[in-house]
C-alpha cells in the first residue's frame, strides 16, 4: 500500500533532459509534492541492469531535488536511495517515461525497466513506464497519452500491495489519448528476434560500421501478452520479477543429473 502524498523517486534511461522525464514529473505531481529526480547525465537506452564498476560516478546538482549521475539507471537508483534522497527513503520509484515501448524481450535490454528493478531490489515498490511509438504512422510521439492515463492507473495500483519481488511494467500504446481502447493486464510476450538486425554502413573514411535496429515488421502475438495489447491500442500493465528459472526444465534436470556423481 502506497501512502497518501508519497515520496517518489524519478529516474529514466533517456537522460536528465529527456521529454519523457518531464512527462513523468507531470504525472508524479498529480500524486504528490514530495518528488526527487536522479537520472543519467546522458542517454543510457539499452543499458539493461549494467552497473558502473570501473569509473567514478559524478553527480551534478541542479536544485535541492534534481540530480544527474554520470552512469546508468541502476547507478542512479542505487545512489539516489542510498545517498541523495534525504531523510526517509522513497515510498515509490517511477522509471521513465521511456521514448518507445518496453515489451517482450525489450525488458531484458531496457534501462527503464532496470531502474525499476533496482528500486524493487532495494525494497521500494517500483514501476516502469514507456510510451510506444512508430507503429505504422509518422506522427510525433503521443506523450499526452501517458500523461493523461499515468496518474489514474498509478492511483489504482497504490490500492494494491503487490509482491515485494515484483515490479510493474506499464506501456502506453501509440495512440492519441481519445483513441486508447482500454487497459489490459498482460504477460510478457515474445517477439521474433530476427527482426533485430545490424545494418552495415561505410563512414567517410571508407571504414565499415554497424547500426542496430528493428525491422518495421509487426509480429502476430497471441492474446493476453503485452505486444498484442499495444498493437490493438490498449495500455499494457505487466507484473515482472527477477526469477528467470524455468521450472519444468529444473525438474527434468534434477531427475537426469541427480546420479551423475556416485554417492560415497
Amino acid at each position: 500500500m502506497i501512502p497518501d502524498n508519497p515520496r517518489i523517486l524519478l529516474t529514466n534511461d533517456d537522460g536528465i533532459h529527456a521529454h519523457g522525464l518531464k512527462s513523468l514529473e507531470k504525472i508524479a505531481r498529480e500524486l504528490t509534492d514530495d518528488i526527487w529526480i536522479v537520472a543519467p547525465k546522458e542517454e543510457q537506452s539499452g543499458a539493461g541492469r549494467s552497473l558502473t564498476l570501473h569509473d567514478p560516478l559524478r553527480i551534478r546538482k541542479f536544485n535541492d531535488r534534481r540530480f544527474s549521475v554520470s552512469g546508468t539507471p541502476t547507478d542512479c537508483v542505487l545512489i539516489g536511495i542510498q545517498d541523495i534522497v534525504e531523510g526517509k527513503k522513497p515510498d515509490l520509484v517511477l522509471s521513465g517515461i521511456n521514448r518507445g515501448q518496453n515489451i517482450a524481450e525489450d525488458v531484458t535490454f531496457s534501462g527503464t525497466v532496470a531502474g525499476a528493478m533496482q528500486g524493487m531490489q532495494l525494497g521500494v515498490p517500483s514501476v516502469a513506464l514507456s510510451q510506444a511509438y512508430g507503429f505504422g504512422k509518422d506522427d510525433p510521439i503521443e506523450w499526452e497519452t501517458a500523461e493523461r492515463y499515468g496518474a489514474p492507473i498509478l492511483r489504482q495500483l497504490f490500492d494494491l500491495k503487490w509482491a515485494e519481488n515484483v515490479l510493474i511494467n506499464i506501456n502506453f500504446p501509440d495512440r492519441k489519448p481519445d483513441e486508447v481502447t482500454g487497459v489490459e493486464v498482460t504477460r510478457q510476450g515474445h517477439r521474433d528476434q530476427q527482426l533485430l538486425h545490424a545494418q552495415r554502413n561505410v563512414d567517410p573514411r571508407g571504414e565499415d560500421y554497424y547500426w542496430l535496429a528493428f525491422k518495421g515488421t509487426l509480429s502476430n502475438p497471441p492474446a493476453g501478452v503485452d505486444i498484442r495489447a499495444i498493437y490493438e491500442g490498449r495500455i499494457s500493465v505487466s507484473p515482472l520479477h527477477m526469477d528467470l528459472t524455468h521450472d519444468a526444465t529444473l525438474e527434468r534436470l534434477k531427475s537426469t543429473l541427480s546420479e551423475t556423481i556416485p554417492r560415497s
